[in-house]
């Protein structure tokens, strides 16, 4: 379906995220016939959304609410049309110069890298789950490229794909959105084979494979990691027809993204506090870790359930024992020692802390002079926290007001 296409239907909104607002002022200023007949969440009793779910003609899901829900299970069963923003945007233009980027970790630096570079070769946009809605470009030129960073969770239900897609890596996450690792894989990969995308771009391997185009320390981002996301941005640039701009200069005035490796302080002895609180996985973790070789590090890590395996991460902690010390959180700062302390980490180097405050502290009187404090919890934030960017934001105000 269109956005067009909901000129003069009834539509149910499930969640008011930046996404859906965004849906509703683009149908206000554009669309007057187009009814929003009801707004529900989660808290809406069954009843009552089945209802109002009934009398609509489309249903527009936030893309934190579960496709697998039962309510919208039951819709889809019974024909109903359910719908996100960005599906709608997306078939509106039907994919045509749009890069879309996925995979686990990454895609956020790698669509803000391709954006960075494709912008010094033709006129470009950046938007999608990076924070700014694509259904804000309706009025977007068809000549203009829009890079576009899509999650799972916008993906379950596209109904056209972008012109160029692109899978940065792939690992287990979200189980709890879509039910199951194998459904979560499978969601993802479905973008390759939509309607409208012409080249599909991805690693040798779900989660590797690129062949760095420039070595790491001349890339104004921290990590091998960025490498390997610069690698895949050049792909996708030449697979959408471009030659990629001059290497390593195109990519001065890149910044990392906050709560991604972002440096929020540097104390008196010199200790770098580093806020990572992006990282949700243990993979983004282990990039994390590996992004400060022969440096003292105190890992702060910890967060909500969602039944990862830290068995590597486990492993690389314990092969720069010597150098770093943990301070676990709950829920899942258990899990990750005893998965350290399996491959030997010691005991005697980890602390336990029940909140941030208490783990802030903890980490200043472990830390070496020149050292490095780093937030890069390997799991959600929902345990504690609205989410990764507050969870962020607290850690660098204690951090400078300690």
């Amino acid at each position: 379906m269109k956005f067009s296409e909901l000129d003069g239907r009834r539509i149910v909104l499930w969640g008011l995220g930046r996404e859906t607002r965004a849906l509703r002022a683009e149908l206000e200023r554009r669309l007057p016939s187009a009814q929003i007949s009801a707004v529900i969440d989660d808290a809406t009793p069954a009843p009552q959304a089945r209802e109002a779910i009934a009398c609509a003609d489309v249903l527009v899901r936030s893309p934190g609410v579960s496709v697998y829900k039962p309510l919208i299970q039951e819709a889809l069963a019974a024909g109903r049309t359910v719908t996100t923003a960005t599906a709608l945007w997306l078939a509106q233009r039907g994919g045509v110069h749009v890069i879309g980027v996925t995979g686990t970790k990454g895609k956020s630096t790698t669509a803000t890298v391709v954006a960075h570079l494709l912008s010094q070769l033709t006129a470009t946009e950046l938007a999608g789950n990076i924070g700014r809605p694509v259904i804000e470009l309706l009025d977007t030129p068809a000549d203009t490229w829009v890079v576009c960073e899509l999650s799972s969770y916008q993906i379950t239900d596209l109904t056209v794909g972008p012109e160029v897609a692109l899978l940065t890596n792939l690992s287990r996450e979200h189980t709890d959105w879509h039910g199951s690792e194998e459904r979560y894989r499978a969601d993802k990969l479905r973008l390759f084979d939509l309607p409208g995308v012409r080249a599909v771009v991805r690693p040798l391997g779900d989660r590797g494979g690129w062949q760095p185009v420039v070595a790491p320390d001349q890339i104004p981002l921290r990590g091998r990691h960025n490498a390997e996301n610069v690698a895949a941005a050049v792909a996708a640039i030449r697979a959408a027809g471009f030659e990629p701009p001059l290497l390593p200069q195109a990519l001065a005035g890149l910044q990392p993204l906050p709560h991604r490796l972002q440096t929020v302080h540097s104390d008196a002895r010199g200790v770098e506090w580093v806020n990572d609180s992006i990282s949700t996985t243990p993979e983004s973790a282990i990039a994390a870790v590996e992004s400060f070789p022969g440096r003292p590090l105190v890992l702060i890590a910890g967060g909500s359930e969602r039944e990862q395996d830290y068995a590597r991460l486990g492993a690389v902690l314990a092969a720069r024992a010597a150098q770093t010390r943990l301070v676990l959180l709950p829920d899942t700062g258990e899990r990750i020692a005893a998965a350290a302390a399996s491959q030997g980490f010691g005991r005697g180097r980890m602390s336990t802390a029940g909140d941030m405050r208490q783990a802030t502290r903890v980490a200043r009187m472990l830390a070496a002079p020149g050292g490095v404090v780093l937030l890069s919890p390997a799991a959600p934030s929902f345990n504690a926290y609205a989410n990764f960017e507050e969870r962020g934001d607290e850690f660098a105000a204690l951090a400078l007001h300690e």
